[in-house]
């Protein structure tokens, strides 16, 4: 039986103090996610709050990153509208990743078993030239390997091997074109 009272956040690191914590908040809620802002001025303002973001990176309008400092990101990747990086740990995306509209990729969790429902966070990695499609859900401690597609709409649980495509019905070799 769960004793929900009893949950703490034992073991959990948010990275930085409250008063950056908010600052992001606020920035993240009236400038950064803001169809006005523009893609340059949302890199800009991750790098500001600790991210390590590569050249020619796209972060549309509506992403939402709850930690900037626990984040990395590759070369000429995109992060699609309404994209959101729950990255209670890091998160890393590699080169040329496509991340949809509306994904989810998520490092937090929570054991089921435990009747403190304790934490059971653990990073994401997605590798060079993947692709996580429209709403899809990418899991605590999941490796998405490379030029891997994560078909829309799907959750990815375990790790996605390099070259295959995960999609609701199973899993499949992806043509990559050379």
């Amino acid at each position: 039986m769960r004793n929900l009272p009893a949950f703490t956040l034992a073991g959990y690191d948010k990275g930085r103090g409250k008063t950056v914590q908010a600052l992001w908040f606020v920035v993240m809620n009236t400038v950064f996610m803001a169809w006005f802002c523009p893609a340059r001025l949302r890199v800009a303002l991750l790098r500001a709050f600790g991210a390590t973001i590569g050249d020619g990176v796209l972060v549309r309008h509506r992403v939402r990153v709850l930690w900037p400092w626990k984040l990395t990101v590759g070369d000429h990747t995109w992060i699609g509208e309404g994209a959101w990086l729950l990255n209670l740990e890091p998160i890393t995306l590699g080169a040329h990743v496509c991340v949809s509209q509306e994904a989810l990729l998520c490092t937090g969790g929570h054991d089921h078993r435990a009747a403190d429902f304790r934490y059971r966070n653990a990073p994401i990695t997605v590798e060079d030239g993947a692709w996580i499609a429209t709403r899809a859900t990418v899991l605590a401690g999941v490796t998405v390997g490379r030029h891997a597609v994560l078909a829309a709409g799907t959750t990815l649980h375990k790790d996605l091997p390099e070259l295959t495509l995960h999609t609701a019905d199973g899993r499949r070799p992806v043509p990559v074109p050379a």
